[in-house]
């Protein structure tokens, strides 16, 4: 018995069918498919669309039903493609960044939407993200991930308030991170802190008045694990060489201001906790 692929691996098959189709040498062959595919692509579009004013007509419970129907990844994807998501784009962006203010926060900064026009994003760092090494993790890593999946109909994205420019094309994905849930540490105590092994990384989470903080568990002075050191009102001192780390700002050096610890970016969502690293 056949399995029933998955959402993933039907929009892979569709592209390779799709960039098989582009390389072919039969030029009529080439278009006559082509014109195929655009009509069955419409006459999909204008189901979903009829299926969309039904549910709009049926009022307050019609409603939910659509927007339950645009958190499914597959169905999302379709509505977008006919411009049918029944969530508008700002307010999709403001709840992709919304995600990822808990990360900011953490680290002493904020994110905000300042416009949004002609489908680009124009947004604000502030506060120790704006002005550290860790604004570029916290971008790649958090904010652009997060937009990818909540809004990646979302054309160009405008960055205010980093020295450093880092521009960001949604159309034109960079290689993303892993998002990888660290179950261990979802109950860890405040005030306290544990080492964890995630994807062959070495991690330091530590929870300062409630907030998760991750970072990799190596001094930025000496090189050594952290993880055996002292935490005290979010001050993190070296067990090696002694030197302290602040981790709500970032990780930065409390007797040097030029080191800082490496961030890793961490989310909660629905009482899960996960990580995001490079491939």
């Amino acid at each position: 018995m056949d399995t029933v692929a998955t959402g993933e691996q039907l929009v892979e098959r569709v592209q390779e069918l799709q960039a098989a189709l582009e390389s072919s040498s039969d030029s009529a062959t080439r278009e006559l498919a082509g014109e195929l595919v655009s009509a069955v692509v419409q006459l999909y579009g204008a189901g979903l669309g009829r299926i969309l004013e039904m549910l709009v007509a049926a009022g307050a419970d019609g409603e939910r039903i659509a927007a339950s129907l645009a958190d499914d990844p597959l169905v999302a994807t379709l509505l977008l493609i006919h411009d049918l998501h029944p969530v508008p784009l700002e307010q999709r962006v403001q709840t992709a960044l919304d995600s990822v203010r808990p990360y900011m926060e953490s680290h002493g900064g904020n994110v905000e939407l300042l416009s949004l026009e002609h489908g680009v994003a124009r947004i604000h760092l502030r506060g120790s993200c704006s002005d550290c090494s860790a604004s570029s993790v916290t971008l790649e890593l958090a904010i652009k991930q997060a937009l990818e999946e909540m809004a990646p109909d979302l054309e160009g994205l405008e960055v205010e308030g980093i020295k450093a420019e880092l521009p960001l094309v949604m159309s034109e994905p960079a290689p993303a991170p892993a998002w990888i849930d660290v179950e261990s540490v979802a109950a860890l105590p405040s005030g306290s802190m544990a080492a964890v092994s995630v994807a062959g990384s070495d991690l330091l989470v530590a929870n300062v008045d409630g907030s998760l903080l991750a970072y990799r568990d190596r001094c930025a002075s000496c090189g050594a694990p952290l993880h055996d050191g002292l935490l005290l009102a979010g001050a993190l001192s070296c067990p090696d060489c002694a030197r302290s780390f602040f981790l709500p700002s970032a990780g930065r050096s409390m007797d040097d201001d030029r080191m800082q610890l490496e961030p890793v970016p961490l989310l909660r969502e629905d009482g899960r906790v996960k990580v995001a690293l490079s491939r």
